[in-house]
């Protein structure tokens, strides 16, 4: 198997999450509020699944390993434009929950807010997923020998099982902070 293959996986849970997205814009929409458990764990997922763990896989391994090969200069551009990408998603995340928060506390404005950063990010992740997939994974997969893949594949597997631990280790620092406040 491919390195790319986990990612790709990773992708078409990335677009289900995008499909339920679009079902709580249509709900924003026709009942002017938002199910905040539902917004809460959106950003949950998105944060610690599609940024954290998959992004993380990208940014941290492939990436990484890409840069020391000779790409041509348009999958030097693509990766540098993914690379950007993935930061205007935390950003448009952010300041959902900025939005969100607002809306909580009272700002009835921050709805259309919410409204406006969920509409990026199934805008977004679809034309991001799209590069990903069609012009970026399967070219760059000639830059790396098949030992390499390998390796690299053996470490997505490693990157995925320490980030169970990562995530609950933050869960409890935070449950922590809670009591102690």
């Amino acid at each position: 198997m491919k390195p790319i293959g986990p990612l790709m996986w990773e992708h078409r849970l990335i677009e289900r999450l995008m499909n339920a997205l679009e079902t709580q814009i249509h709900k924003i929409r026709s009942e002017l509020t938002i199910n905040r458990v539902f917004i809460d764990t959106a950003v949950d997922f998105i944060r610690t699944y599609a940024d954290r763990t998959h992004h993380g896989k990208e940014e941290d391994i492939l990436f990484r390993d890409l840069s020391k090969q000779p790409l041509t200069l348009e999958h030097k551009t693509i990766m540098d434009e993914l690379v950007n990408e993935h930061t205007q998603a935390r950003r448009i995340t952010q300041n959902m929950v900025e939005a969100k928060e607002r809306f909580f506390h009272g700002d009835t404005k921050a709805l259309g807010d919410i409204e406006l950063h969920l509409v990026d990010l199934t805008t977004f992740y679809p034309r991001h997923i799209e590069k990903e997939d069609k012009h970026f994974f399967f070219p760059c997969m000639e830059y790396l020998s098949p030992q390499a893949q390998d390796s690299m594949l053996k470490e997505f597997w490693e990157f995925d099982r320490r980030m169970i631990h990562e995530k609950y280790q933050k869960v409890v620092d935070a449950l922590e902070a809670m009591k102690a406040g």
